[in-house]
Parts: C-alpha cells; structure tokens; sequence
C-alpha cells in the first residue's frame, strides 16, 4: 500500500513497484494516472474524518507485506494568515499516525510487514518560514523511531526515510543544496525495502550542512 502516491515521489515508487511485479493499493485525495490490473486505487484525504473506515475497509481485503507512507504537505507561514498551519500537521504527521494504527497491527499479529514514512532532514530544524512542517517532521522521525524500536521484536519493521530536498512541487525554498531527482529518491526507497533499516537519511552528503544549520539557528534563537 501506499498513501499520498498520485504525484511526485509516491507516484513515481508506485510505478516502480508494479513494474517490479507488486500487487499495490494506493490512496491519495486525487485520481491516480495509473491503470493498472496490479493496481487499486482510492480516493481520500487523510485528514478526513471517514479516512480510518476506509483504512480499515482496505486492510481487510487482505494482508499488507508494506506500507509507504508519502503523503505531505507544507506552505510558507503567513503570520496573518494561519489558517493553513494546523492541517499540515494534520496531514503530514497525524495522518502518518492514523495510517499505521491502520495497518500495523496485522502485520504485528502475522509477525511480518514493513512500514515506511517518508520524512525530511527538516525534522531536526527551526524554520521561520515554514514552522508547521519541521514541526510535523519532528513528529513524525521521533514516534517512527520509537516504533520501530517496538515492533522489531515483534518482526515488523519501521523505516524512517529522512530526505533532503527532492524535485517535487513540495521543494519550496529559494535554496536547495543538493537536490535529487525523484528517481534517485525512488531508489533510495527501494533500497530501504531490501534492507529495512530504522533509519535511512539521503543524500548523506546534506547531512553536515544540515548539522552546521541546526547549530547556526540555534545559536540565533538563542540570541
């Protein structure tokens, strides 16, 4: 299954998995450009209130080896107009949430399955421009981890994917060191299929810059 996959990285890593021979289930809020006999498709919004019904309805159809989770959202914060703020955390970490408790708990009782939620090395960043989402992927790094350290004895594993910036539309800053291409991220992803790691930052290349970042904003919160 994977959720938020009607454009972008979910689109792409849906198409490479049905060319891998996967059976998938993808929802998103849009109509998905797939056709596929290997593919169903839902429409939902995962902020909305009959999103775990219909969560539920599609976890019985059968069992789930993997979960992708892509689903995200952000804007630049407009002090005057905060209308927006709530529903990117709501879409981009509470959804994560109402996700997993959707479908981890067959995997658990199967002893098997694999969740992945594609998060940003913003999570470990104060942003002035865009509070919400560093704030949801705070959020969203620190419960995948700490749920991965509780199913893995149970034989499910969590990854959480830690992108820097991507050639989506969601790549909003007038900088963007060391962008990938949304293929290059589909093979991360892919990789993290095979190997299961609890976590999993690219390009690793970003991640001193992103330290010195941290320091740096700190240090100027501080001041």
């Amino acid at each position: 299954m994977l959720v938020g996959n009607s454009d972008g990285i979910g689109l792409a890593t849906t198409k490479r998995l049905l060319a891998a021979g996967w059976d998938i289930i993808g929802v998103s809020k849009s109509e998905s450009p797939i056709a596929n006999t290997a593919y169903l498709h839902r429409v939902a919004d995962v902020s909305d209130a009959a999103y775990p019904d219909l969560m539920d309805e599609l976890v019985r159809q059968g069992p789930l080896d993997l979960c992708i989770y892509c689903a995200g959202i952000g804007e630049l914060l407009d002090p005057l107009q905060m209308g927006d703020e709530a529903r990117i955390i709501d879409v981009n970490l509470t959804g994560m949430v109402r996700t997993a408790a959707a479908v981890i708990p067959g995997m658990v009782k199967r002893g098997h399955g694999h969740f992945i939620g594609v998060s940003s090395m913003a999570d470990e960043l104060l942003s002035a421009e865009a509070p919400s989402y560093s704030a949801s992927k705070a959020g969203f790094s620190n419960y995948l981890g700490g749920l991965a350290l509780a199913l893995k004895p149970r034989g499910v594993f969590v990854t959480n994917v830690r992108f820097g910036f991507v050639d989506t539309k969601m790549a909003k800053s007038d900088a963007k060191p060391f962008m990938m291409s949304v293929e290059k991220a589909v093979d991360h992803l892919e990789s993290c299929i095979r190997t299961k790691p609890a976590c999993y930052t690219a390009p690793w290349i970003a991640i001193p810059l992103v330290k010195l970042l941290k320091l740096t904003l700190k240090l100027k919160a501080g001041a």
